[in-house]
């Protein structure tokens, strides 16, 4: 497993979200939209339960690199 390029999951029981970390291009967006969630200085550093499904959805269609990505969890 190189870690430089993990891709990691969480979810909230409704939308799972897919972080892929060769992606990221550390611009913030996620953070700033939805700091409820998105917390780089904490382990987890995504925490979906913190809010709601809508909400993350629309942040992750504002990520610039397509690092986050997410999934409904009633359609995988």
């Amino acid at each position: 497993m190189d870690p430089n390029n993990l891709t990691k999951e969480y979810t909230n029981g409704e939308v799972t979200i897919v972080w892929q970390s060769g992606k990221c291009i550390h611009s913030g967006n996620c953070v700033r939209n939805n700091p409820d969630v998105f917390k780089p200085k904490e382990k987890p550093w995504i925490t979906p339960e913190s809010s709601t499904t809508e909400k993350i959805m629309d942040t992750i269609k504002k990520c610039p690199s397509g690092a986050l990505t997410y999934y409904l969890n009633n359609e995988k």
